[in-house]
């Protein structure tokens, strides 16, 4: 697990005098309507497996080694134990013009997430400006969360708390320009120029990536396509991805989402794809899976290797209580190799796991 170093705690807790600060003055001068915002969410939870290594250190030989505990390849909430995710606080402002948002975390999950920015800077989720030429038109300057997937680094904006293979090995943010743009109350678009994926501070190597959108939605759902094409190294080999994230309220009760994904830089990368299920069976009380395949491919993949399979069955229950959301979920993920140690630190191809998760949000 990383640290937490204590000048990141000082960042926050420098930042955040300044963001009451901010928001008193804004209240002063708008007390009808406060253009600014506060909001975020903390997580922690504890995870174990039934049938693979929970810990990572082991006697053998009459000697302490070290192991790695059995655990998806997936990102955020591998760690064994009782364990923190983040803290996530984001600032705003929202201007009949003009507007910006400056979202913090610390934490594991934070640190994951922002893996590419120097220490200096691995606090800065998202730090963006933007100006609204009229409804139908607004234009975005900085680093924002990818608009690809159809999962978030938030756990407060998914319903399973662990994450899925497409959306792991996606991008995670982008630093750039883009535009957004209605085409009538039904039809939106963006398109985009941006650093190399995940590089949000600046641009190390000089070439840029381009990005894509075309969204449909109405009062009982939304389906976005996306794009993203550029080259991510100092190689000439440019990475294309597309990607339908897709979602609809069937019933009242019951919602069905769809993500669907393929990525290749010259042969290597993947394709797959999630179904979303979740069913409301009371105010405070829903159900909800993910039933995810992913396939490396034949020329190599970012994952277990070339042309291996994976597959992800998490079921996760979501409990409402004000601001708190408690998770209980249940995983098992399927791998057409042995990458998984078990409890006799014999391999095994496939793994079974418990969550449960708290998250506050605000």
């Amino acid at each position: 697990m990383k640290a937490i170093t204590t000048s990141k705690l000082v960042k926050i807790l420098f930042l955040l005098p300044f963001a009451f600060t901010t928001s008193i003055l804004f209240s002063q001068e708008e007390e009808e309507t406060s253009k600014f915002s506060i909001s975020g969410s903390v997580d922690a939870y504890f995870r174990t497996n039934f049938n693979g290594l929970n810990k990572s250190e082991e006697i053998i030989g009459g000697d302490p080694v070290d192991l790695t505990p059995a655990a998806p390849a997936t990102s955020f909430a591998n760690d064994p134990g009782f364990a923190i995710g983040m803290a996530n606080v984001i600032l705003g402002y929202e201007g009949d013009k003009v507007g910006f948002v400056a979202d913090l975390v610390i934490g594991p999950r934070g640190e994951d997430a922002v893996f590419l920015s120097s220490p200096s800077a691995n606090i800065v989720n998202q730090l963006y400006a933007y100006y609204k030429v009229n409804d139908g038109l607004k234009f975005t300057l900085g680093n924002w969360n990818t608009f690809l997937g159809y999962e978030v680094i938030s756990p407060a904006g998914n319903f399973n708390y662990s994450t899925s293979y497409m959306f792991s090995y996606g991008p995670f943010s982008h630093t750039g320009f883009k535009v957004d743009f209605s085409l009538n109350d039904n039809w939106t678009g963006m398109l985009a120029v941006m650093n190399p994926t995940d590089y949000t501070e600046y641009n190390p190597i000089g070439k840029y990536t381009f990005g894509g959108q075309l969204g449909y939605s109405n009062a009982v759902g939304s389906a976005f396509l996306n794009l993203i094409y550029g080259e991510q190294s100092l190689t000439d080999d440019a990475l294309f991805q597309l990607d339908l994230t897709t979602g609809w309220d069937l019933t009242d009760t019951f919602y069905l989402g769809l993500n669907s994904t393929y990525q290749s830089t010259d042969g290597v990368g993947f394709y797959g794809a999630a179904l979303y299920p979740q069913l409301a069976l009371s105010e405070n009380f829903g159900l909800g899976l993910r039933a995810e395949y992913f396939k490396e491919l034949e020329d190599g993949g970012p994952v277990y290797g070339a042309d291996v399979r994976s597959l992800d069955f998490t079921l996760t229950g979501s409990y409402t209580l004000g601001g708190l959301i408690i998770k209980p979920e249940f995983r098992l993920d399927s791998i057409s190799e042995e990458v998984f140690l078990d409890r006799d630190l014999a391999t095994t191809d496939n793994l079974a796991s418990f969550i449960l998760a708290a998250i506050y949000a605000f």
